[in-house]
């Protein structure tokens, strides 16, 4: 379990290695800590071995795509209650009506800024009111 003292661990999962780095490199840089994965088969089973505070998911992946990992996370009781932010260039309409029905907790459309990633992250972080 974790203590106070830990920064959070964040699941970032895209297959572009380009984004993963930047992305982490970013993070660590808000000491958050960082765990990565570029395919959706690898990223649900890190989030089982790791249980994050909260999974960056990109949608458009090979093999099982980001909406197969959200729903496999909320079916799990163990991770059924992780924040789930997920990260798509396909249309944005599209995405505001997918991503809610696969239970992720909020979106955001690629290409997007850094500082909407970090607002959307701490916010999927803050405590409940």
């Amino acid at each position: 379990m974790k203590t106070a003292k830990q920064n959070p661990l964040l699941l970032l999962v895209d297959d572009d290695p380009k984004i993963l780095s930047i992305l982490k490199k970013r993070l660590l840089l808000l000491n958050y800590d960082v765990v990565t994965a570029e395919n959706g088969h690898d990223a649900w089973r890190i989030a089982q071995e790791n249980h994050p505070d909260a999974i960056i998911l990109d949608i458009m992946m090979p093999g099982m795509n980001g909406w197969e990992v959200c729903r496999a996370i909320r079916s799990d009781p163990a991770l059924q209650h992780t924040p789930i932010l997920t990260l798509s260039g396909i249309s944005e309409s599209l995405n505001d009506l997918t991503s809610p029905l696969f239970g992720a907790n909020a979106h955001l459309d690629k290409p997007f800024e850094f500082t909407a990633l970090v607002s959307a992250v701490k916010s999927l972080l803050a405590p409940p009111n």
